[in-house]
């Protein structure tokens, strides 16, 4: 796949050789994004630019199965903002489940499902009842390995500021669509650490601009520690997805905590 296509460009032989090729149980990647505003200068299609580039990096890393990304989630938080677009809890759920079993029906027996979005809370429930009904799967990055990628980064936000638009994500779309984003990053930083009302209130109550962060701190060369940082983290989540000890329950040495709790 390109550095900028969203669609992997895999044909059926590739998929073939890779998992003829697997040692254990072959992965799939499913980058899941959401099409939602992201302040005036950052593109509706932000999250999902952001999961198909960690998603892009953990396959040129590991033997995995990258996905297409589901473009369009839950974002209802962002409903008073034009270009937003979403879709039911339910019916996200209904796709992720739908997408794992026809993996599994293919021969392809575990999933790591990486967001983008902060706000498609409904994926941690389809790994849940996933995992508890014996299938492989996880949800990455946990806030953990955000966590892990922003220290590596040097981003100077912390994750409570940094909640949409801010020096992360800016960071990451400098690095890899640069051209994508637009001017006013430099001056339109915004912070509202107390949200406690945002289910309820929606983002409108706590930001006029759509932006909740300090993306005028943002970099290209923070973006690329960024993806590094995140690819690190994947490893523990390949092993725990491809691990012998998996119908055990059993975590297997060196598998993060943040990992494990992932996948249920």
């Amino acid at each position: 796949m390109s550095s900028s296509s969203l669609v992997p460009t895999d044909t059926t032989a590739d998929v073939r050789a890779r998992g003829e090729r697997a040692a254990g149980p072959q992965v799939a990647v499913l980058p899941v994004g959401s099409y939602e505003q992201h302040g005036p200068y950052l593109p509706l299609a932000t999250d999902t630019l952001v999961a198909c580039a960690i998603s892009r990096e953990i396959a040129a890393v590991y033997p995995v199965h990258l996905l297409p990304p589901v473009t369009i989630a839950c974002s209802h938080e962002h409903a008073a903002w034009p270009g937003t677009v979403s879709i039911s809890a339910t019916t996200l759920h209904a796709i992720v489940r739908d997408i794992a079993a026809s993996l599994r029906r293919s021969g392809v027996e575990a999933l790591v499902v990486v967001n983008g979005h902060g706000g498609n809370y409904v994926l941690g429930n389809v790994v849940q009842e996933s995992t508890a009904a014996g299938h492989r799967m996880a949800l990455f990055p946990a806030m953990e390995d955000w966590e892990a990628a922003r220290e590596r980064a040097g981003v100077q936000t912390s994750l409570l500021s940094d909640m949409h638009a801010g020096e992360i994500e800016t960071s990451i779309l400098l690095h890899c669509h640069p051209e994508l984003v637009r001017p006013g990053h430099e001056t339109t930083d915004f912070l509202a650490d107390d949200r406690r009302h945002l289910l309820s209130l929606g983002m409108s109550a706590y930001t006029d601009s759509g932006v909740i962060g300090r993306p005028s701190l943002a970099s290209a060369a923070k973006g690329k520690e960024l993806l590094a940082g995140f690819v690190h983290s994947f490893g523990a989540y390949f092993s725990l997805v491809t691990s012998d000890a998996w119908d055990t329950g059993t975590v297997p040495p060196g598998t993060s905590s943040a990992a494990a709790s992932s996948a249920g």
